[in-house]
Order: C-alpha cells, then structure tokens, then sequence
C-alpha cells in the first residue's frame, strides 16, 4: 500500500509542476499583453512565424556554435592553400607544355 501510495504521489509532482508551469505562463502572456496594448509582444528567443526570419534566427544559431579558428591558424592553414595552389599549377603548367611539344613533333 505505501508503494502504491509512494507511485502515485512521485506521479503527482510532475503534474503538479506542469499545472503551476502552465500558469506562469498564462500570467506572462497577460503581462506582455497589458504591456503591448492589447497585443501579445513577441517574447525574447522565441522563433517567429515568419519564415524569412525563423531563416535568419536558426542561422544566428547555427553560428553560434562554430567552432572559429585562431587568427594564427587561419594564416598558417592559408599559406599551406597558397603553396598547394602554386605547386599544382606549376605541375600542370609543365606538363601542359610537354603535351604541346610531343602534339607539335607529331604534326
């Protein structure tokens, strides 16, 4: 008996807790309201219904979760692009002009 006693009081809480939560909520719904004239304002971090703008406020959130390099990565990882970039096209400039030579001797 005190077991089910026991069950039914945790089951309880929690309800409890969603009721009172469920009133904090109309009596700040009726204080924005009040405060807006009528209208009910449009509550902080909240997504709008507008999807141009819910757009906007997920990208906003998106980045704020990227992990940004330091500065000094950023310079040393850049120079290592640069050279890959230079070294490929040296390689392939070379290599080019072996083709137009061989294509040259053949006609």
């Amino acid at each position: 008996m005190a077991r089910k006693q026991a069950a039914t009081q945790v089951k309880d809480k929690p309800a409890k807790a969603e009721a009172e939560e469920g009133s904090e909520r109309t009596r700040e719904r009726a204080r924005r309201r009040s405060a807006s004239g009528g209208r009910e304002a449009p509550r902080k971090g909240t997504k709008s219904r507008n999807p141009i703008i819910r757009y906007f406020q997920d990208t906003r959130e998106e980045l704020r979760k990227v992990s940004w390099p330091t500065q000094d990565e950023t310079i040393r990882l850049s120079v290592i692009v640069l050279g890959t970039t230079v070294a490929f096209a040296i390689f392939l400039g070379l290599l080019d002009l072996l083709f137009q030579q061989l294509v040259g001797l053949l006609v």
